[in-house]
């Protein structure tokens, strides 16, 4: 195939969307595409091979600068983040943190999280009277507003330590600073400046009360961490900011995608209704078909050759992980099966930039969606859904539904 023959995406448009039938048609002819980023990866095998390969580091850094944003309060804090650390520094605060998101803490709290998800439909799901005298199941809600948003962010408070009357201020700055990783960063830089300030004023007067009275909590072995561990102030602050953001988008937004899959796979949803004990792998099936990572980004360190192409030093690739994980190479038939056994999928990403809180996302799902398909029998859309660009990161900004 020639320069000329290999596909080309612009990905940078809003109306572009990683599951189009474009990206489908491209990744039948080849393992890459080319695009205003760098250099676009389609398929399965391909992405695993280039997660592990140590010739790539993070290629996030520059996400801000390909978007038009060269300076501001989330240029600084993006480039000292986790996310785009290498080296000695990437693994002594990776290192730091590792604890907050322990699996026997997240197990133990898991009960709680159960508790949490029925709270919260209780809230919107209700029994009423039919005309026969029979009682019937009947609701609708705005599924982000009512459950995701809250869910995910009560999770979060609870695995910190924080107040969980405090859930809606930080939860309307992780939403605001999340704008930041769609393609439509530009537009919103001014929410997303004003998002992340709040958040460091919150990190800010968490440190001092954690500093006054030290707990059993995450925050105050952080604390304890920079007065004793060489974590600075600055490192301790944006780590801070980092694991409130984080932990709040990902689970929030992959709420939203999962039970807007579903409602493609009715059948899927009865089942997993009957039988919780495949909710870890609903939510895994989940993730292969309808990630809110929608792509994992990786730059070359040096010039490579990769089956038969060369790539310079300094290319972004955008390793696009539906497309990877619905390719028909790797996943002969790619609908939405919990009961298949599937190669693994990479919306965690891979390799020493693997997801940190990767086990945090997959407990409070799989608790969550579980306990949503039992209660929410036969969902169906409700109204105008709002997503954001299929391209980024994505989720939806609302989902109305309607239920038995």
């Amino acid at each position: 195939m020639t320069a000329t023959d290999v596909p080309y995406f612009d990905i940078a448009d809003p109306a572009f969307s990683v599951q189009s039938d474009e990206v489908r048609a491209a990744r039948a002819v080849s393992w890459y595409a080319r695009t205003n980023y760098g250099l676009a990866v389609l398929r399965h095998d391909e992405m695993s091979a280039l997660l592990k390969d140590r010739r790539l580091v993070q290629g996030s850094a520059r996400w801000p600068e390909r978007n038009g944003v060269t300076d501001g309060p989330f240029v600084h804090w993006w480039a000292r983040t986790l996310l785009n650390l290498e080296g000695s520094d990437h693994d002594r605060i990776r290192r730091l943190l590792k604890p907050a998101f322990n699996p026997k803490l997240v197990e133990r709290l898991a009960p709680r999280f159960r508790e949490l998800a029925d709270e919260l439909v209780d809230g919107f799901a209700h029994t009423e009277g039919s005309a026969s005298g029979t009682s019937m199941d009947t609701g609708r809600c705005e599924f982000i507003a009512n459950f995701a948003e809250p869910f995910a962010a009560r999770v979060l408070t609870t695995m910190l330590g924080l107040p969980e009357s405090e859930w809606r201020t930080l939860s309307a700055w992780s939403s605001d600073l999340g704008l930041a990783l769609a393609v439509t960063i530009r537009d919103d830089i001014d929410r997303v400046h004003a998002a992340l300030d709040g958040l460091y004023g919150y990190a800010d007067d968490l440190i001092r009360r954690r500093s006054a009275a030290p707990g059993e909590d995450f925050v105050s072995r952080l604390v304890g961490a920079w007065r004793e561990d060489g974590l600075s102030e600055s490192e301790l602050r944006n780590a801070i900011v980092l694991l409130i953001f984080g932990g709040m988008d990902t689970t929030r937004n992959q709420l939203g995608l999962a039970v807007h899959t579903f409602l493609r796979y009715p059948d899927q949803w009865a089942l997993l209704g009957r039988r919780p004990e495949l909710g870890r792998a609903a939510v895994e099936e989940v993730m292969r078909v309808n990630p809110t990572t929608t792509w994992v980004t990786r730059e070359t360190a040096c010039d490579i050759e990769f089956r038969g192409l060369h790539i310079p030093a300094g290319t972004t690739l955008h390793l696009f992980a539906e497309s990877a994980g619905t390719d028909p190479l790797a996943v002969p038939d790619p609908r939405l099966d919990i009961e298949a056994k599937r190669a693994p999928h990479f919306a965690f990403g891979g390799g020493s930039h693997h997801c940190i809180g990767h086990y945090v996302a997959r407990t409070d799902l799989g608790v969550a969606l579980p306990l949503l398909a039992r209660r929410l029998r036969e969902p169906r859309l409700d109204g105008d859904a709002r997503p954001l660009p299929l391209s980024g990161n994505t989720g939806f900004v609302s989902l109305p539904i309607a239920f038995r």
